[in-house]
């Protein structure tokens, strides 16, 4: 398992609602991989500055061809993704 934080480009919130529908199909079309997703809001939750994903691979190189293909990076969207493996304990 691992924690993805993608954090946007600068002033990127048109090509992030540009992009959002493919997005969210894509992680509906590979929800058997998908703990969590959602997005990092600023702090008076009127926008969105990135994402944050905990996803079930069994491998990084699995979860890298995943992410390389999502809308979102395929548009240019991140600034930087930060991924870190992950152990859930609870609940």
């Amino acid at each position: 398992m691992y924690v993805v934080h993608c954090q946007d480009k600068p002033d990127a919130l048109q090509l992030r609602l540009d992009n959002r529908a493919a997005h969210l199909e894509y992680l509906q079309a590979n929800i058997a991989h998908v703990v969590m997703a959602g997005p990092v809001q600023t702090e008076d939750r009127s926008g969105m500055l990135g994402s944050v994903l905990v996803l079930d691979f069994p491998d990084r190189a699995g979860l890298d061809s995943f992410l390389a293909v999502d809308p979102y990076a395929r548009a240019g969207l991140f600034q930087s993704v930060t991924v870190l493996p992950y152990k859930k304990v609870l609940p």
